[in-house]
């Protein structure tokens, strides 16, 4: 008999709950619901009955979460949580136009390698836009991003495409030019990597010569160092395919972590469960297998 009062709670009662507790008022539960804040306060009144507790302190002007409620809460939240991933992941329709936002090095260095791929595989519509820096810029929900830092950002879905390591390399021809890399030029990067004053802090190597060129585009050092301008701070994950090929070496075997990467961001406007799974699969796999 004790278990029946648990067995068929109407979902109604459990969603009313779940949106008073949220917005701290039966007023805003109701708009967002859709019904009468009359409809939010009897569901509320039955949930309770049924459960055999009160999950709220109901004020003159206000209601707060009894310490069942406030217990209760999380595992209503997990649970609704659970049921909306698994309805679209099961139901969702799959967009049929996806528009990935990137810098022009990952367009390059990342997306690329991995196209063949991308298209097979997610069954739509692909476009590629360049990223261009503005400050205050809109989030736009409808499209799937790739941005580099630390993965705070409050989104449906996110994931780190790598683990950021970062090493001087340079073009062999560079290097057989020179005894001691430290003496070759170097190349300057802008932008949130760590630089040539972190390594030399963290490394004890001198922090001259100073950089003759600087670029605000890693694909564009990518470029210089290739052809054999200088000494570049890279992106280990991002210059892989140079590296495999041998148009760039490691210069020393030092290297240095960063916390920041760049993540794969969207919405759950901007794409469905099931072509979030492929995008996340295909753009972490860091050995890109073209149309595997």
């Amino acid at each position: 008999m004790e278990r029946a009062r648990f067995d068929n709670l109407p979902l109604e009662w459990i969603r009313a709950f779940e949106a008073a507790a949220r917005t701290g008022s039966f007023t805003a539960a109701a708009q967002e619901t859709g019904v009468t804040q009359s409809a939010i306060s009897q569901r509320i009144d039955k949930l309770e009955k049924q459960l055999g507790t009160h999950l709220f302190l109901r004020q003159a002007r206000s209601i707060a979460l009894t310490v069942e409620g406030e217990t209760w809460l999380p595992h209503v939240q997990t649970a609704f949580e659970s049921l909306r991933q698994s309805s679209e992941g099961l139901f969702g329709a799959a967009r049929s136009r996806l528009t990935i936002s990137a810098s022009s090095s990952i367009i390059d260095l990342w997306i690329l390698p991995r196209l063949a791929r991308l298209t097979e595989d997610i069954g739509a519509q692909l476009s590629l836009r360049t990223m261009v820096l503005a400050a205050g810029a809109a989030q736009e929900d409808d499209t799937i991003r790739i941005r580099y830092g630390a993965g705070d950002w409050p989104v449906a879905y996110k994931v780190p495409l790598y683990n950021e390591m970062i090493a001087p390399v340079a073009a062999p021809e560079l290097l057989a030019s020179a005894s001691d890399w430290k003496e070759l030029p170097r190349i300057a990067l802008s932008g949130p990597r760590p630089g040539w004053n972190e390594w030399s802090a963290r490394h004890g190597t001198p922090t001259t010569p100073l950089p003759a060129l600087r670029f605000d585009t890693f694909v564009s050092a990518l470029a210089a160092a290739r052809a054999g301008h200088g000494v570049l701070l890279a992106s280990l994950p991002l210059c892989a395919g140079d590296l495999a090929g041998g148009k760039l070496l490691r210069v020393c075997e030092e290297s240095l972590s960063c916390h920041q990467s760049y993540w794969l961001l969207a919405s759950n406007e901007a794409v469905s469960r099931r072509q979030w799974n492929r995008l996340e699969t295909i753009l972490k796999d860091p050995v890109p297998r073209e149309g595997a």
